[in-house]
């Protein structure tokens, strides 16, 4: 059966993302041309636009599930982002790269960070036959960010978090900012984090429940 991918591009447009209240025109754009269907493997192609998380790699080994974030709260932290030509990206979690194609065509370029070997392979041939030439894909833990590009302008996580490493504040460029979601389900809360001055502060924009990244669980400690 033929799926018309790009009349499925404009119903997650025009029925998930402006009816958030996105109206930054170059994400809308981003979203109409990168072909998310390219990015969920071959046997999830047909629900690549549908208003849900899909998973890209399941539980195993103790690692928790991995998921493309559903296109409203993406957009929504895009929006919060106010990315602009001139900025250098860094995308925690990328996973299969489709994060990192549309931020590539917001910013100037884009660092894609991933811990998994295997998505981080899939992330890098993908954006690679795609075309998406101002795209790194790197390898590395989440949390410990990517120094060896850094500073960035922006710092975008691709989940949710419990904590947020000193390490990442550290590799924003002054004036940069870090957008993340706080707190599991329904208690999570995108947050923007500005750097001024050599000082990060933070404040939260709208709750969305997404699902974690690994890496940054609060660990509970003891106290004697």
């Amino acid at each position: 059966m033929y799926t018309d991918f790009s009349e499925q591009r404009v119903k997650m447009v025009d029925g998930q993302v402006r009816t958030t209240d996105v109206t930054d025109a170059g994400i809308l754009e981003a979203m109409l041309t990168v072909p998310r269907e390219e990015f969920v493997g071959a046997k999830r192609r047909e629900l690549a636009y549908i208003d849900d998380h899909i998973e890209l790699a399941p539980a195993q080994a103790g690692k928790p599930a991995r998921y493309l974030m559903q296109p409203s709260p993406f957009a929504k932290m895009a929006q919060l982002a106010d990315i602009r030509r001139t900025d250098f990206v860094l995308d925690v979690g990328c996973g299969t790269g489709y994060s990192s194609a549309v931020l590539s065509r917001l910013a100037s370029s884009v660092v894609a960070l991933e811990s998994d070997q295997a998505l981080a392979e899939t992330a890098a041939a993908t954006l690679s036959k795609l075309g998406y030439d101002n795209v790194a894909v790197v390898q590395g833990a989440l949390a410990e960010g990517y120094k060896a590009e850094a500073p960035y302008d922006v710092i975008f996580l691709e989940g949710s978090v419990d904590k947020l490493p000193q390490a990442l504040f550290d590799q924003l460029k002054e004036g940069g900012r870090l957008i993340a979601v706080q707190g599991q389900g329904n208690a999570g809360v995108a947050r923007l984090f500005l750097k001024a001055t050599g000082i990060v502060t933070g404040r939260g924009a709208f709750n969305a429940a997404i699902r974690p990244l690994p890496g940054f669980e609060h660990v509970n400690e003891f106290e004697f």
